[in-house]
C-alpha cells in the first residue's frame, strides 16, 4: 500500500512538471507573439522578413532581417558540417574501438569540453582562430562566418559525442553477435547494424547540437564580424539573429519600435527552432516505423 501511494505521488509530480514545462513554453511564445504582432502591425511582416537592410538608427529606420537569417543559417550549416561527422566518428571510436582506459579518458575530456563557458570559447577564438584564419586564407578579416562555424562546431561537439555514444552503447549486444555469426566484419557490423540501430539517438544528438548552435549568442557575437549585410560566401562577415538581440537590447527604448523589432527577431528564431525540431521528430518517427 505504501509503495502504491509513493508511486502515485511520484507519477503526479512528474506529470505536473511536464505540464509546467509546456505552460512555460506557451507563455514564452505568447509573450513573443504579443510584442511581435504589435511590430508587424506597424512595420509589416513581408518587409521585416525579406528586407535586406537592418538599420534601426537611420532615418527612416529599416528593420529587414533577411541578412540576419542568412547569416544565422550559414553559420549553423557550417558548424553542423564540422561537428556532425567529427562527433559521430568520435562517439563510434569511444564506444566501439577505443580500449577501456583510453575510453574513460576520452569521455572525461568530452565532459570537460561541455563545461567550458561560451564566452571563453568566443574570446579564445577571437585572439587565436581569427588571426589564423585571416593569415592562412589571406582574406581582409578573420571575423567571418567560417570562424563562427568552427567555434560553434567545437561547442556542439560535446553534446553530439555524449548522446551519440550513449545511443551506440545502448544497441543490444545480440545484434552484433548475430552479425558476427553471419560472417560480417567489425566495420560491416558498425556500418550496417550499430549505426542503423542507434540512428534515432544519433539524430536526437545532432538536433540538440544544432539547437545549441543556432541559439548561441556570445561566442558568435565575438568572432563573426557583426556585418548586417547579405554574405556572398562563408568567408564574409555576418551577423546572426541572436547576436543582434544581445547587442541591441540594452540600447532600445522600452515599448518603442526597435524594442518590438527585437522581440520579432526572437519570434523568428523561435519559429526556426520549432521547425527544426518538428522535421527531426518526423524523421525519427519515420525511422522508427522502418525499424
Amino acid at each position: 500500500m505504501k509503495n502504491r501511494i509513493t508511486d502515485y505521488i511520484i507519477e503526479k509530480i512528474i506529470f505536473l512538471c511536464g505540464i509546467i514545462a509546456i505552460v512555460f513554453v506557451i507563455l514564452i511564445f505568447g509573450f513573443l507573439l504579443k510584442e511581435g504582432f504589435a511590430f508587424f502591425k506597424e512595420y509589416g511582416l513581408f518587409s521585416f522578413i525579406f528586407g535586406k537592410y537592418w538599420y534601426p538608427s537611420s532615418n527612416p529606420a529599416s528593420y529587414g532581417v533577411f541578412s540576419l537569417i542568412i547569416g544565422s543559417l550559414l553559420v549553423t550549416l557550417g558548424a553542423t558540417l564540422i561537428a556532425v561527422p567529427l562527433g559521430v566518428a568520435t562517439a563510434l571510436f569511444i564506444s566501439e574501438l577505443a580500449p577501456k582506459g583510453i575510453r574513460d579518458i576520452l569521455k572525461s575530456i568530452v565532459e570537460l569540453m561541455a563545461a567550458i563557458p561560451s564566452v571563453v570559447l568566443g574570446f579564445v577564438g577571437m585572439v587565436t582562430l581569427v588571426p589564423l584564419v585571416r593569415s592562412v586564407l589571406d582574406i581582409p578579416t578573420g571575423l567571418t562566418a567560417f570562424s563562427g562555424s568552427i567555434v560553434l562546431g567545437f561547442m556542439a561537439l560535446p553534446t553530439i559525442v555524449s548522446i551519440s555514444e550513449d545511443a551506440i552503447r545502448s544497441v543490444p549486444w545480440q545484434y552484433k553477435e548475430g552479425a558476427y555469426a553471419l560472417g560480417a566484419t567489425k566495420w560491416q557490423t558498425i556500418r550496417r547494424i550499430v549505426l542503423r540501430a542507434a540512428m534515432p539517438g544519433i539524430i536526437a544528438a545532432v538536433m540538440l547540437g544544432i539547437g545549441r548552435v543556432i541559439g548561441e549568442t556570445m561566442a558568435v557575437l565575438m568572432v563573426t564580424g557583426n556585418a548586417t549585410a547579405i554574405p556572398t560566401s562563408i568567408f564574409d562577415p555576418v551577423r546572426t539573429l541572436t547576436a543582434t538581440i544581445a547587442a541591441e537590447m540594452g540600447e532600445t527604448v522600452r515599448g518603442g519600435l526597435h524594442y518590438r523589432a527585437l522581440f520579432a527577431i526572437g519570434l523568428v528564431l523561435f519559429s526556426i527552432t520549432f521547425m527544426i525540431n518538428f522535421i527531426a521528430d518526423l524523421f525519427l518517427n519515420k525511422n522508427t516505423k522502418k525499424r
